[in-house]
């Protein structure tokens, strides 16, 4: 990197985040849930075209909006870079979580709002404000003279439901994505201020599960207590799938392993994660070996009728959504298998039950000694005067990981992002730390340099 490099690139970001923020603004506002039962595919579409255009304005060449086999759109684009340049795929997703109860924001969760020093609203983080770095970053090389590799961005548009749509079109077209490095820009600082990048990340399978006893719902007065209620039923099955302690225990699938590296305090983790004042933490071990590097199954949802409305009845069907996070060195589809065969087996009362595979995404494990890290932790050290770069794991999935590896096994993955505890992504009231899209925005830029710099040498 030239002397001068870092300040000029620094000044440059800056500049850039007023623009940020407005861009910022404008992707939040479209309520890109790629589920059309809850949110109309036009919003989607329309997300998509955004990012289209904004790839177009900064000279990207084949933006194309991607039909991936799920039914939704990835915008693709390519900047060439000097000749004989690396190439570097930046990745960042441009669909949301749905924003569950509004009501229970404190603004609402499409109008990025910004309070005590923080922007607001759903997908400001995870993972519209990734996508926003990775064009601040360019932008800003852009300015300095140049940005010195070729550059492949990818904006999925399904990365949320897990319903693999990219992941098989890039199988289909394995030379779309090929790149020497892969940055994807959707995990997050251990915590604020401190530069981390994502070592491991869990997979995950995420299945549905059906209980059916009755022909149909009974009258509780004359029929209970001899008529097999499938809601009891289904409470029993997911009762099984946690031992005493709250540690999971699907039949069959290890759960004892430990992490080695950065550990997090449970003093640090019970306010991260808003525990309320004498609720205990479930498993056992270390924080970061339940988190990190242990299977871990929640509850997603459960189909039966709500407390207001209510009527006295003996339910005949039963129905629950159900994640099992999977560590590194877990195959996903063996522990779909074994969810599935100890969800059937634990049904009482001989009650029919069927269990359907919705979901799948395979852990993954980054090579951390490889010369794109290095250039990764010279960038964070500039980016974050008097702080190391640290590597942590992630409990969370990111599927495409592993199709990436698969297609291009000599490419160098890295795992940044805007995810930090502080942002409560997938909760009410997501937001993203304006410092740390600066200065995330300003370590990318300082990376492509220092990874164009490394090749060259």
């Amino acid at each position: 990197m030239e002397p001068n490099a870092l300040p000029a690139l620094a000044d440059s970001v800056a500049s850039l985040m007023p623009r940020a923020r407005t861009e910022l603004a404008e992707l939040v506002a479209f309520r890109s849930v790629a589920d059309p039962a809850q949110f109309p595919r036009s919003e989607c579409e329309a997300a998509a075209d955004w990012v289209a255009e904004a790839l177009r304005a900064e000279d990207f060449q084949d933006v194309a909006l991607l039909d991936t086999p799920d039914g939704t759109q990835s915008v693709y684009g390519f900047l060439p870079g000097p000749e004989g340049a690396p190439t570097v795929l930046l990745y960042a997703h441009y669909d949301v979580q749905p924003p569950l109860d509004e009501d229970a924001w404190h603004s609402p969760p499409f109008t990025l709002t910004e309070r005590d020093g923080r922007w607001y609203g759903r997908g400001a983080a995870d993972c519209k404000g990734g996508l926003i770095m990775h064009l601040t970053a360019v932008r800003a090389l852009k300015e300095r003279g140049g940005v010195p590799v070729s550059v492949k961005i990818i904006a999925e548009g399904s990365e949320e439901q897990g319903t693999g749509g990219l992941e098989r079109y890039a199988e289909a077209h394995p030379g779309l994505l090929a790149a020497d490095t892969v940055v994807i820009g959707d995990t997050g600082n251990f915590r604020v201020g401190l530069p981390t990048v994502t070592a491991t990340l869990r997979g995950m399978t995420l299945v549905r599960v059906q209980v059916d006893t009755l022909e149909g719902n009974l009258h509780s007065g004359q029929f209970g207590g001899a008529a097999p209620d499938a809601l009891a039923a289904l409470i029993r099955v997911l009762d099984s799938l946690r031992a005493e302690d709250g540690s999971t225990t699907v039949d069959g699938l290890a759960s004892d392993a430990r992490w080695d590296g950065l550990q997090y305090a449970e003093e640090d983790f019970r306010a991260d994660a808003k525990v309320l004042d004498g609720v205990e933490l479930t498993g056992s071990g270390t924080v970061a070996d339940r988190i990190w590097a242990r299977p871990a199954v929640t509850v997603l949802g459960i189909d039966c009728p709500p407390v207001v409305g209510a009527t006295p009845s003996v339910q005949a069907s039963a129905r629950a959504a159900i994640s099992l996070r999977v560590p590194p060195g877990i195959d996903a589809g063996d522990a779909t298998k074994l969810l599935a065969a100890h969800l059937e087996s634990k049904v009482p009362w001989g009650a029919r039950v069927a269990v359907e595979e919705v979901g799948r995404g395979q852990p993954f494990r980054a090579d951390t000694a490889s010369p794109a890290y290095t250039a990764m932790a010279a960038a964070m050290r500039a980016a974050y005067p008097g702080e190391e770069m640290q590597t942590a794991g992630q409990g969370g999935s990111i599927p495409l990981c592993n199709t990436l590896a698969s297609l291009y096994p000599e490419a160098e993955i890295l795992l940044i992002g805007l995810s930090e505890p502080d942002a409560q992504i997938h909760a009410v009231n997501e937001s993203v730390s304006p410092e740390e899209l600066e200065r995330l925005s300003l370590a990318e830029a300082l990376f492509l340099l220092n990874y164009r710099a490394s090749k060259a040498g």
